[in-house]
Order: structure tokens, then C-alpha cells, then sequence
């Protein structure tokens, strides 16, 4: 008997928890906790409100939700965001500020409850979204979003008119999510905001750096460096894709830099994206984006690489990297500007310029079938060779100095060099080039616990490799770093061979100790009889007639 009592106490509780006022409010209660959730983890503000309204529907039963905004004019309202309504409603749903309840609500600032929106003439309908509903009471909430002292928008949403709904209750729950939202949107703008002063630095600064370090912002003056800036001049006002060749750290990044900035697209995003990153299910998404639910962990829609640069260029780095499964994708979009995102079948068409970049042959990849010929010959449209940084010596002192000095600004310090440091490094081989001179010169500044950078403090690996001590000579004034990151201190007169004038003498006194025979030479100096060979044909060297 008890037992039955409680069970319908506890099935009467219940039954009023579903449908009394203690229901609305669980309902309400979470609604909120799931909106707070979507703007706390915000990226997109339209996506998001979609979201927030989406939330209105599913939990609360409120249907058409939708933000009407100020235009950049603020002479309209326009609709912003909504639930429910097609593109071609939304871009109807324009209002003057003094026009139906957009506009009284606007101009009150106070919320307006429509019972039945059939009865009530100020009701517009210009989405005309109601149109195809058939119910005859159909009630209308509107408050208004307020930030600060000032009415911002108008947000809305569709009640089916019940016994059970209490619109009141609704517009008090309505009040407190429009001035979240308000919170929303003057995040969006501080944010913005931001973003365009950023922009507007990052131009400064670039104009800064073009007029001191020359053309395209890249560091050099040798006759190598030149013929790069003549090609990316003339290769840049194109639509062609463009593919950067060259070792490991001879500057492609900053050469599509170039020719995206020298390009009519410079106002447009310049995306970057490394092939090898990423594994290829992740490089998929990043390439193309993906849909809400497309897979697991797809808990909202991400815009790929090609929608973020649409209108712009994309760098494409490491493409000799790309699994051949996305090449096939690839070269679709490079041929029709056309791709899905993932989990969807709708085309999108985008304007992409590509850039892309490799540092291992693609003819040999081509070769052994781990990169597909037809994609191959898409991208070798406009092949631009970079050249190592040994071909380019006459750069390295105008590096060194750029690089000392922005170290030094780093770790607030005031290094300079040595006459011998740089001549020195001047005549090394940098087999990791550019990369490693900047990496190298950041170690010494932040180590050093002196004044001056001498041969000395190099690290060890670069004084056992084959590297000469060179001779000191002085600087041409046109390569010469600026004297302040130079050492004044007198320094001993040291005359030492360079590298080549070394190689030749060790080679030639190797091949008189035994007798000019050639494979005795070779094994004596560790090299194969072919590189023994190209040695004595590259310095010349010639048997005396008395061998």
C-alpha cells in the first residue's frame, strides 16, 4: 500500500516536472547552459547564432529565430542571423526604423507580443516565411538587443499559441538571451576591430621593411638573389601556378610571399599549408573543410584551406609529400576551381591561386608512381629555382647583419661581430641554408656572455666540418653589414687559404706521394676514383713530364 502510494506521488511529481511551470524552467535553464556553451567556444559569429537559434527550436519549441542588426549604414534593419528561414527569405527580411514591429520595438526599445499574427496589421511577413503555415494562431515575441544605452537589433521567434505557453515567460527568458547576445556581438567588434589594426601594423611594418632590405621584402643583393626578384615581377600580375624549387631552407615561403603581395591579389589572405603536417584524413579536412557530423569529432562546420583563400593564393608547402589519394582531389580543384567539403555533396566554387613548393624531385616521384604525372605537369606550370645560400655569398653579410639585430632586439642585447666571424661564415657551405645561418645566430645571442662573437664561439660541428678559417679581407661597401654589429677591437693580421685553394693543394700532394697513380690518391683521401677524377679535371691538375 505504501510501496503504491510513492510510486504515484512520485509519477504525479513527474508528470508536473513535464509540464508545469518547473518543466519551462528546466527547459529554460537549459537552453541557457547550451547557449552559454556555444558562444563560449565561438569562431564563426554567424555559424554560432545559427547554433543559438537551432538550440531556441529543438529545446524550447520557438520557432524562426532571428536576429535583425543595424546595416553598416545604420539606416536599416537587416536580418542577420536566423533558424528556419531560407537565404532568400533572409535577404528579404530588410526593415526601415520606424517600419512594423522591427521598427517599434527598435525605436521603444521595449519587448512586443503579437498573440496572433493574422490579427495584427504592424505584422509584415516580408520574409515571407509564414506563408506556408497553416495553423491559424501563430503568435510572434519580439524584444529588443541592447548594448549599453543603445538598441543594437531586434531579436524574434514564432510561438505556436497554446494553452500551455505562457508568453510572458518566454519574453522574460527572450530578454535575458538578447543581452547575451549583444555581449556576443560587442566581443565581435572589439575582435574586428583588433583584427584591422593588426592589419593596418602589419602594413606599416611591411612598407618598413621593403624600404630597407630592397625588393619583396627578401634579403639579398647578389646576382642569384636579382634573377629571383626578376622572375617573381614578372611571374606575379599571372593567374599561373607557380611551383618553388630548391633545397631545405632557401626561402620559398617568403618567395610566395612575394609573389602573392606583388600580385593584384595582395589585398586578398595568402593561406599556408605544410603537406606533411598532418596525416591524411586530418590533411583532407584542413584542404577542403568538413561538415557538421562528416565524421567523429566533426562537432561543427570548418571552411577548408580553398574557402579561406578564396579570392587570394594558396602556398601549398611540402607538395611532393601530398598521399596520392588527395592527389586526384587536388588536381580537380586546380582544374575546375570546384571541390566538396567533406559529408557534403553540394560543389563549392572557389578562386585560388597556387603556389606550391618542394624540396625533392618530382620527375623521380613521378618515376617510382608516389606522385601522379597529370598533377605533376599542372603545378610545373611556372617552375622557379631558389637558389642554396653558398651560390649567394655576397648575401650572407647583408643576413648576418638582419639576423644579429633582430636577435638582439629579441633578448635585449647588443652583440656585433668579428671581422673573422663573418669571414668565416661567409665561406661556410650552410647545407641547411638560410634556416640554419637565422638559427644558428639566435643560439650565439642568447649563449653569449660577451661582447663580440668570435670564430671560437661557433659550436663544434661547424668547425670540424671542412670549413676553412678564411682570409680577412674587407668587406665591398655595398655587402657590408652595418658597422655597429662589428667588432672595433684590433685583431692579429691571420691569413689563412680558402677552401677550394686547400682542397687543390691537399688533392695535388696526395697524387705525388704516390706517384700520380690515381686509385692510391683516392683511397688515401677516403674519395672513389670518380671523385678523385672530377677533382683533378675541376683544379686542373696536370702529371709532370717526369712521372
Amino acid at each position: 500500500m505504501h510501496d503504491s502510494l510513492t510510486a504515484e506521488a512520485g509519477n504525479s511529481a513527474a508528470w508536473e516536472e513535464r509540464t508545469g511551470p518547473r518543466a519551462t524552467e528546466t527547459l529554460e535553464v537549459r537552453a541557457l547552459y547550451r547557449i552559454v556553451q556555444l558562444i563560449g567556444s565561438a569562431v564563426h559569429l554567424d555559424s554560432t547564432l545559427a547554433e543559438v537559434f537551432k538550440v531556441l527550436h529543438d529545446t524550447l519549441q520557438m520557432e524562426r529565430a532571428t536576429l535583425a542588426i543595424l546595416d553598416n549604414d545604420r539606416s536599416r534593419l537587416v536580418i542577420r542571423a536566423s533558424y528556419g528561414l531560407s537565404v532568400e527569405e533572409e535577404m528579404r527580411g530588410t526593415y526601415a526604423l520606424d517600419e512594423g514591429i522591427y521598427g517599434q520595438v527598435f525605436q521603444s526599445g521595449t519587448p512586443c507580443i503579437v498573440p496572433d499574427i493574422h490579427s495584427e496589421p504592424l505584422f509584415l511577413n516580408r520574409t515571407g516565411a509564414r506563408n506556408r503555415i497553416s495553423k491559424s494562431t501563430l503568435a510572434f515575441i519580439c524584444v529588443p538587443v541592447v548594448l549599453g544605452d543603445d538598441v543594437v537589433g531586434v531579436l524574434s521567434v514564432d510561438r505556436l499559441f497554446a494553452a500551455e505557453v505562457n508568453l510572458e515567460e518566454d519574453v522574460r527568458f527572450l530578454t535575458v538571451l538578447s543581452t547575451i547576445i549583444a555581449q556576443f556581438l560587442h566581443l565581435h567588434q572589439a575582435i574586428r576591430k583588433d583584427r584591422e589594426q593588426l592589419v593596418l601594423e602589419n602594413k606599416s611594418l611591411k612598407a618598413e621593411l621593403h624600404g630597407r632590405y630592397n625588393r619583396h621584402y627578401i634579403i639579398g643583393q647578389s646576382k642569384a638573389i636579382q634573377e629571383i626578384f626578376w622572375s617573381i615581377e614578372r611571374i606575379a600580375p599571372s593567374r599561373a601556378t607557380v611551383l618553388l624549387l630548391g633545397e631545405s631552407g632557401t626561402g620559398k615561403e617568403l618567395v610566395a610571399r612575394a609573389i602573392h603581395e606583388a600580385s593584384d591579389r595582395k589585398n586578398r589572405p595568402l593561406i599556408k599549408m605544410n603537406c606533411a603536417a598532418l596525416p591524411e584524413n586530418l590533411l583532407e579536412s584542413e584542404l577542403f573543410g568538413h561538415e557538421k557530423g562528416a565524421f567523429t569529432g566533426a562537432g561543427a562546420v570548418r571552411l577548408g584551406r580553398f574557402e579561406l583563400a578564396d579570392g587570394g593564393t594558396l602556398f601549398l608547402d611540402e607538395i611532393g609529400e601530398m598521399p596520392l589519394s588527395l592527389q586526384a582531389k587536388l588536381l580537380r580543384v586546380l582544374q575546375e576551381q570546384q571541390f566538396e567539403r567533406l559529408g557534403s555533396t553540394r560543389t563549392l566554387s572557389v578562386d585560388v591561386r597556387i603556389i606550391a613548393a618542394t624540396n625533392v624531385s618530382l620527375e623521380k616521384a613521378v618515376a617510382a608512381g608516389t606522385f601522379r604525372s597529370d598533377l605533376f605537369y599542372r603545378l610545373h606550370v611556372v617552375p622557379l629555382n631558389l637558389p642554396p645560400l653558398r651560390e649567394r655569398r655576397d648575401d650572407i653579410p647583408l643576413l648576418l647583419d638582419h639576423f644579429l639585430r633582430s636577435s638582439n632586439k629579441r633578448n635585449g642585447k647588443n652583440l656585433r661581430m668579428s671581422r673573422e666571424f663573418l669571414d668565416f661564415l661567409t665561406e661556410y657551405d650552410w647545407p641547411g641554408n638560410v634556416r640554419e645561418l637565422q638559427n644558428l645566430i639566435e643560439r650565439l645571442v642568447i649563449l653569449s656572455s660577451g661582447d663580440v662573437l668570435r670564430v671560437e664561439d661557433l659550436p663544434e660541428y661547424l668547425l670540424t666540418r671542412e670549413t676553412p678559417v678564411v682570409t680577412r679581407r674587407p668587406a665591398t661597401p655595398e655587402h657590408a653589414p652595418d658597422s655597429s654589429t662589428l667588432s672595433r677591437d684590433p685583431e692579429p693580421p691571420t691569413v689563412h687559404k680558402p677552401l677550394h685553394e686547400l682542397e687543390r693543394d691537399q688533392v695535388e700532394a696526395a697524387l705525388k706521394r704516390h706517384g700520380w697513380v690515381q686509385a692510391r690518391a683516392a683511397r688515401e683521401l677516403g674519395l672513389t676514383q670518380r671523385q678523385i677524377g672530377y677533382r683533378i679535371k675541376k683544379y686542373n691538375l696536370k702529371r709532370p713530364e717526369y712521372y
